[in-house]
């Protein structure tokens, strides 16, 4: 039979080997996995730790020959330095990473396999493309950045610190600082506005361009629509505001070995049409304005009669009588039937107004008329000219070629493209008057009607065979004032505008004579040594001889003195771009006290014009540049080295400090 086994009455149950086998993997099992768990945790932390934490701050992310572009990870900075790391150019806050209390780890390159581009995508935000570009024959190298939104509610900003630079260019202001640091102007479309409606916005002249004393420039593309705001001594800062679009920020940054050098190369990108020099006989003669509250051409006949014989009573000799708007359209009206006389006459005879003594004259004009839309110009509705369209631009230029066969008139000078009736009403902007196209096309427009039309707004039009009439300024001592004069010229030539004519000595900006016969003085003194001299109070009404003195001594001065030097460095300026009237830094560009003095400036690289801009002064402090060149005083003929500073240089009333500078 077969056998069988006894079952154990034992109450253990028996174990075999397999079993206890089968236990142990089990168990190890668990064991390694909780270990795979933590060694997991433990390389996630490392990592967290190392971009954290362990992460430098700094990272190189493009290199040039002699400079490279670095991310700053915890303030979120693009900072370009030299390689070396002993100077930094710029310092670029990037306001386009979302929020900036959260720190955005080390940027990986997109674009690694070109050693010369640099792109990122920051995650439903903007993507980044940076590009360096070099040229061995020039002495700087660029930077250009390109941001682009991701979706239309991305708001682009990009901020450049003031903090141990000195930074220029932009826009005019209602009180021009030279350098802008001390601007602080909110942020607001980057457009020219009239400053007497808007005083706190952008003045008459404005490009998009910015010079940093570091030796930086910034260059913005000229055709997406621009903010601009400065925060007083701290930064400006460029933005694109959202749009269905999703336009770009777009902006180039180069950078060189001194202030002076990266400007002359950065002039070549701003302006790279051909230069031409305007009519210079604007130069040779003073313009006078007329102040005539009349409302006849028979009226203002009587008035340019009596003003005209004043002139020549005093001796203040030949000049241009300037007449507004009104006064243009008062004389426009009158009957011109004589004109059709079949007697010949001399050219000068042909003038439609019956002069005793024959003058010569401007007119003034604006551009308005064919757009249906209205906006207040001189405290009336009107309709502004489309000078994109080819029939209103025809019509306005057979408008100025009857005034000229009625009136003979010697120049034109074309005011009111300030301003832009879309923005000021909240109306989407036609493609064609995007951001400063208005301002550029009326300066084409400006060139077609010749060589006698002066211009009251530039942009983009410094090449233009055009002389640009400067913004009205306060009767008053201040920056709104004269004050201002000095920053406003340097600004202007640092543009590329060396070609324009001051507001009238005194200030403008009220239609009230000045009465403050030291003020008159000093603002002359300045006017003098400026391309053109320009006048609203007539030096009679002080009844002082000595203020008429000073007024025919200053005329005289700038017809002897200043044209002849002003006809040598247009010739320059045409070749080179390089601006007849220069800020001290132009010689002497690695100074760091140049690039703060606000009240002296350069004519060519001879001439240092000092005035007095304190009311009262009879002394004041003066730099003279340039170590190795020493400087004369035109009026003592004392010498003195370059680089040094004379304090409390006695220039009484009536007298202007200028040195002319010799090789020691």
């Amino acid at each position: 039979m077969p056998h069988s086994r006894n079952r154990n009455p034992s109450p253990i149950p028996e174990v075999t080997w397999d079993t206890g086998l089968k236990e142990m993997n089990e168990t190890w099992k668990g064991a390694i996995a909780c270990l795979g768990v933590a060694v997991f945790f433990v390389m996630t932390i490392g990592i967290i730790y190392w971009q954290v934490v362990d992460q430098p701050n700094k990272n190189w992310i493009l290199k040039g020959s002699f400079s490279g572009l670095i991310w700053e990870r915890r303030t979120q900075t693009l900072v370009i330095q030299t390689l070396t790391e002993d100077k930094t150019f710029a310092e670029i806050v990037v306001e386009n990473v979302g929020n900036t209390d959260i720190e955005v780890p080390f940027v990986r390159n997109m674009c690694w396999l070109n050693k010369t581009e640099f792109c990122y995508t920051w995650d439903s935000v903007a993507e980044v493309k940076i590009s360096l570009e070099s040229d061995e024959d020039s002495d700087t190298e660029c930077y250009s950045v390109t941001w682009t939104p991701i979706h239309c509610h991305v708001d682009l900003k990009d901020c450049f610190s003031m903090v141990n630079i000195s930074w220029y260019g932009g826009a005019s202001v209602h009180a021009p600082n030279w350098p802008i640091n001390d601007a602080n102007i909110s942020m607001q479309p980057f457009t020219v506005s009239d400053l007497r409606d808007n005083p706190s916005g952008f003045g008459s002249v404005l490009e998009r361009y910015f010079l940093g004393s570091s030796g930086v420039s910034v260059l913005v593309a000229p055709n997406i629509p621009l903010h601009v705001g400065i925060e007083s001594r701290q930064q400006y800062c460029l933005q694109t505001p959202p749009s269905m679009e999703r336009m770009p920020l777009q902006y180039t940054v180069c950078v060189g070995h001194n202030i002076r050098a990266v400007h002359q190369e950065s002039m070549q990108q701003l302006s790279t049409a051909r230069r031409e020099l305007p009519n210079m006989d604007v130069l040779r003669l003073p313009f006078w304005k007329l102040l005539a509250n009349v409302d006849s051409g028979a009226k203002l006949e009587r008035e340019l009669r009596t003003f005209s014989n004043r002139l020549k009573r005093h001796h203040l000799g030949e000049g241009v009588i300037s007449l507004d708007e009104h006064s243009t359209a008062l004389l426009d009206n009158m009957d011109h039937s004589y004109l059709n006389s079949k007697k010949r006459m001399s050219k000068r005879k042909t003038r439609d107004l019956p002069f005793v003594k024959l003058l010569n004259i401007s007119i003034t004009l604006s551009p308005y008329l064919s757009v249906p839309l209205l906006t207040q110009w001189k405290g009336k509705y009107s309709v502004k000219l489309n000078i994109s369209n080819p029939e209103a631009t025809n019509w306005f230029l057979d408008k100025v070629d009857s005034l000229h066969s009625h009136l003979g008139m010697e120049y034109v000078i074309l005011e009111g493209g300030e301003g832009n009736p879309f923005e000021e009403q909240a109306l989407r902007l036609p493609l064609a008057w995007v951001g400063d196209e208005y301002i550029r096309l009326l300066a084409d427009l400006a060139e077609r009607i010749g060589d006698n039309a002066i211009v009251t707004s530039g942009t983009r039009s410094s090449h233009k065979a055009l002389f640009i009439r400067m913004s009205a300024l306060q009767s008053d001592w201040s920056y709104s004032g004269l004050k201002g004069i000095i920053p406003s010229l340097l600004h202007y030539s640092l543009l590329g505008y060396s070609f324009f004519i001051p507001d009238a000595v005194g200030g403008s900006l009220s239609a009230e004579l000045v009465a403050d016969d030291e003020l008159y003085v000093r603002w002359l003194e300045i006017a003098a040594f400026l391309p053109v001299i320009s006048f609203q109070t007539p030096p009679w009404v002080f009844e002082k001889e000595w203020v008429l003195n000073l007024t025919r001594f200053y005329i005289a001065k700038h017809h002897d003195f200043v044209i002849p030097l002003i006809l040598k460095y247009a010739e320059e300026w045409k070749d080179t771009g390089n601006p007849i009237y220069r800020p001290l830094w132009w010689l002497s560009p690695n100074d760091p006290i140049t690039c703060t003095i606000d009240d002296e400036f350069l004519i060519g690289n001879e001439v240092l014009v000092a005035p007095v801009t304190e009311k009262g002064a009879l002394q004041r402090d003066i730099y003279l540049p340039e170590s190795d060149f020493q400087w004369q005083d035109t009026k003592n003929a004392q010498m003195f080295d370059g680089g040094t500073f004379l304090e409390s240089y006695p220039v009484s009333l009536g007298d202007v400090a200028v040195f002319v500078r010799w090789r020691s």
